[in-house]
């Protein structure tokens, strides 16, 4: 039996096969999804991922270089964008937070007692509250020594309200609040310290460890960074050196982030520049009277050059009853000037549609001049001012207030069905 594809199919296939063993997240493209769900029906996995294509010039799995694309008519090019839009919506739309692989060893629960006492910050202590303020700061050194911490936050608490401009009392309460993993505390406590002093070495080393006792290792590395660089300590050093790599896995995947949502930003105002075009596109082929101007031809009404027929109205030339094409001496230019008037046009569509309308412009002088230019010979159905030979707008009667020669002579009316022959 033989075999129901070509030698050269088979080979294809092998070589797509080939293909997929090698980078297995091609079928993760949606164009792919029956040969994944093929797949899977036997139990296969596909590995989850998006496909990037190898940039050493590999072949395409579906025949032709990476690289190549074929040029699609308008239509397909039309369609694919349209495709490629809802694809990039779906995606960017489903497309999950990346997690960042941190070593969190060491990380505590934030404390959230009430703020520690900051003192006056507007006090002016004398010389005798200084003085004791400073005994006080060595008795909370020498409980700190022997690891009495909440002692030495209270001689320091009480050496703040005596003295509360002096930056390192601040520091060194913060320092046993760091102690007691009480990492907010300090962090107020330096961050009051960096208030008073902005070259605070100790107030920047306690407030990155206890950044990094929050987790907050960015934070982390910039304080301890600048703790060294104002007053370099083996302690703060060996601290920074500890948080630098999850704060470099931050700030790369924070970098990252970026670019993604630079990238998305930019695919979104293409996607809304492509939907303008084609909506401008939309409303230039379709948007008003057909053809350049308002109403169809290259300039307004139908014909080469605005009205059909030899440059007239419809009919052979003209409207019907009037004479055949332009009368000899007739401004087309100056016509199609005057009509980029929204009176003019509305009012010669008017009479395009039914030429009998002439009469309603009668008493109009810009319209009625206007028509009364282009049949000279008379209207079509008529004179619209019969009836009134005396009137100064009924230019196409004689002096005698008959119609004048140059219309064509007018259909007699037809006898009535009933006639009465006098006969019983």
């Amino acid at each position: 039996m033989a075999a129901p594809m070509q030698h050269e199919d088979l080979l294809k296939l092998k070589g797509f096969i080939d293909f997929v063993n090698t980078n297995p997240t091609v079928l993760n493209m949606p164009q792919l999804q029956f040969v994944k769900d093929f797949v899977e029906k036997f139990g296969g996995k596909v590995p989850e991922g998006n496909f990037k294509m190898p940039e050493t010039g590999s072949k395409c799995p579906f025949g032709g270089d990476a690289g190549a694309k074929a040029k699609p008519t308008e239509t397909a090019a039309g369609a694919d964008a349209d495709d490629s839009d809802k694809s990039d919506e779906a995606a960017s739309a489903s497309e999950p937070e990346s997690d960042v692989e941190l070593d969190m060893e060491g990380v505590i629960e934030a404390d959230n007692e009430p703020a520690q006492p900051m003192g006056d910050s507007n006090k002016e202590p004398t010389e005798e509250e200084m003085d004791q303020a400073g005994e006080l700061r060595g008795q909370a050194a020498a409980a700190y020594s022997e690891q009495k911490f909440d002692e030495a936050i209270s001689f320091y608490t009480k050496a703040i309200e005596l003295n509360p401009g002096n930056a390192l009392f601040y520091a060194k309460r913060g320092q046993a609040f760091l102690k007691l993993k009480k990492p907010n505390a300090c962090i107020r406590d330096c961050d009051k310290a960096l208030e008073l002093n902005c070259d605070s070495a100790a107030a920047y080393k306690f407030r990155g460890r206890a950044n990094r006792l929050l987790g907050k290792f960015e934070e982390a590395a910039k304080d301890l960074r600048q703790a060294c660089k104002l007053d370099f300590d083996e302690e703060a050093d060996e601290w920074l050196r500890e948080v630098t790599p999850n704060a470099k896995k931050i700030e790369q995947h924070r970098i990252k982030q970026e670019r993604k949502q630079a990238e998305r930003k930019i695919k979104d105002r293409q996607r809304a520049q492509r939907k303008a075009r084609k909506e401008q596109a939309k409303q230039s082929s379709a948007g008003g009277f057909p053809g350049a101007g308002s109403f169809p031809g290259a300039g307004g009404f139908p014909g080469a050059a605005g009205f059909p027929g030899a440059g007239g109205f419809p009919g052979a030339g003209a409207f019907p009853g009037a004479g055949g094409g332009m009368p000899a001496g007739f401004d087309m230019g100056d016509l199609m000037s005057k009509m980029k008037d929204p009176e003019v046009a509305a009012a010669m569509q008017d009479i395009l549609a039914n030429p009998a309308n002439i009469s309603k412009y009668v008493s109009n002088p810009k319209i009625f001049n206007l028509v009364k230019n282009f049949f000279p010979g008379g209207f079509p159905g008529g004179d619209p001012t019969a009836g009134d030979a005396d009137s100064d707008d009924a230019p196409f009667c004689d002096t005698e207030g008959k119609p004048s020669n140059n219309s064509e002579p007018k259909a007699k009316k037809e006898s009535s069905d009933f006639v009465d022959d006098g006969l019983d």
